[in-house]
């Protein structure tokens, strides 16, 4: 590959938007000022307003079109608008909006079974609590594993990010998403297995094993010994796309076992075959976990997520009332069903892994141009491109990261950005993008990192 000189252009595309006539730009910023929560961040200094997308690209107000390489925060997982997932949604809204669990509905009973079946065989992984949000799915998965083991510490990993409601807010362990509140009562975190900036690099074939001892000794010196689980994401997410080690899950979940706790996979961003080499991504490592969560993917951007787990774990909230009015929701099934027919049935898994490695590949030549890139890393279609100012000391070039997003945007790519200091440019889009939308992704940034001081 050699360095861009003039501005990549947008793959064709035979499908235009249609002309948007509501309110402007200014009008719906000086309102989101007004009405909204400041909460509410933008990701562009100056920012952008999406109104339309289809499959792999959105529109802005004045129709210009960008590729989503971020996917609605690695939301949409088969495209915007996909006509399957929509011919479904339609159908379902014309007939039945909502109903509660208190009646029964077959989009649920349906849905469940299918989403047990992508489970490996023997796993027992065929019980499914379904939410709104990977947060809640998160807080109902450390529920189910405190109270089925009696015990109550809950050991998560350093760098993570596992929701922003009160009991998943105790798990993420990143400052800048804990409110000063009470919060992480009997919640530890484990060192990350950071093979980048860690004592234990990607050189070190016994690695894993090496920062799994760190759970080890967190279980014997920071609790009583007897835990209720730990929760870890394949391949953190919000951390920065931070793979697991070879071996770490195997001897982590082997240790918690014996202390008594239970192993629960937060999939929220690694399941749905967004990795490519497999559907979920605890496969990649060999382990079959107690409890697995998801959302985002689930349903291609609806307000969807779900629990899984075994039966005689799940069994334990039916001791008391636990309720979700929206969980399950008919309409929200009906696009999860869809979606997940799509994954399977057009393959996407196999897809995201091919055009995936392209993707991969391709950076990694961009790291031998450019001394910004410190780190490539990921599998398929969920990508990390950790920037630093120096690649001996590691130091992150956070302004630098902010400075490349701005120029992506205005070349027509939309990523995001991640890890603690917000120096990974992190690459998921809808799977359903094509080679050429990879070489032009790989030449906007070849101009975007090239450009950055």
């Amino acid at each position: 590959m050699t360095q861009t000189t003039t501005a990549p252009t947008l793959p064709p595309f035979d499908q235009s938007p249609v002309p948007y006539t509501g309110p402007s730009k200014a009008d719906v910023l000086a309102m989101r000022r007004e009405y909204l929560t400041p909460a509410l961040l933008t990701m562009y200094r100056d920012p952008i307003m999406i109104v339309e997308g289809k499959m792999q690209y959105l529109f802005d107000e004045t129709g210009k079109r960008y590729l989503d390489g971020f996917a609605g925060i690695v939301s949409v997982s088969v495209g915007h608008c996909h006509p399957k997932v929509i011919d479904a949604v339609r159908e379902q809204n014309e007939r039945l909006q909502h109903t509660t669990t208190i009646y029964l509905h077959p989009n649920i009973a349906l849905f469940a079974k299918k989403l047990a079946g992508t489970f490996p065989a023997g796993s027992n992984l065929d019980v499914v609590y379904f939410m709104n949000s990977g947060s809640e799915a998160n807080d109902a998965a450390v529920l189910m594993a405190r109270a089925f083991t009696g015990n109550y510490d809950m050991i998560a990993l350093r760098n993570a990010y596992h929701g922003g409601s009160q009991g998943a807010m105790a798990l993420t362990a990143h400052s800048t998403w804990k409110f000063n509140v009470p919060h992480s009562f009997g919640v530890h975190h484990a060192v990350l297995p950071d093979r980048y900036h860690g004592p234990h690099g990607y050189d070190d074939p016994d690695a894993g094993a090496k920062y799994a001892a760190d759970v080890l000794s967190l279980v014997q010196h920071g609790t009583s010994g007897e835990i209720a689980g730990f929760i870890c994401e394949p391949m953190q997410g919000v951390g920065g796309v931070v793979e697991m080690p070879p071996g770490y899950l195997q001897a982590v979940y082997a240790q918690v076992r014996k202390a008594g706790g239970l192993c629960i996979a937060d999939e929220v961003q690694t399941g749905f075959g967004r990795t490519g080499d497999g559907f979920w991504g605890f496969e990649n490592h060999g382990v079959v976990p107690d409890i697995v969560t998801m959302a985002k993917g689930i349903g291609n951007g609806a307000p969807l997520a779900a629990c899984v787990t075994r039966s005689e774990i799940a069994q334990t909230l039916s001791a008391r009332v636990h309720f979700n009015t929206f969980g399950g929701n008919p309409v929200s099934c009906a696009q999860g069903m869809a979606t997940l027919d799509v994954l399977l049935d057009e393959n996407v898994q196999a897809h995201a892994k091919q055009v995936g490695k392209r993707l991969l590949d391709g950076l990694r030549e961009l790291q031998r141009m450019h001394a910004l890139i410190g780190d490539i890393r990921g599998r398929g279609l969920m990508v990390g491109v950790e920037l630093v100012t120096d690649r001996k000391t590691k130091q992150p070039a956070t302004q630098q990261t902010a400075d490349v997003l701005e120029r992506t945007k205005d070349l027509g790519l939309l990523v995001g950005k991640g890890g603690y200091f917000g120096n990974v440019l992190r690459i998921k889009p809808p799977m359903c993008l094509t080679e050429a939308d990879i070489d032009f992704m790989l030449s906007v940034l070849d101009v975007a990192i090239g450009e950055a001081k």
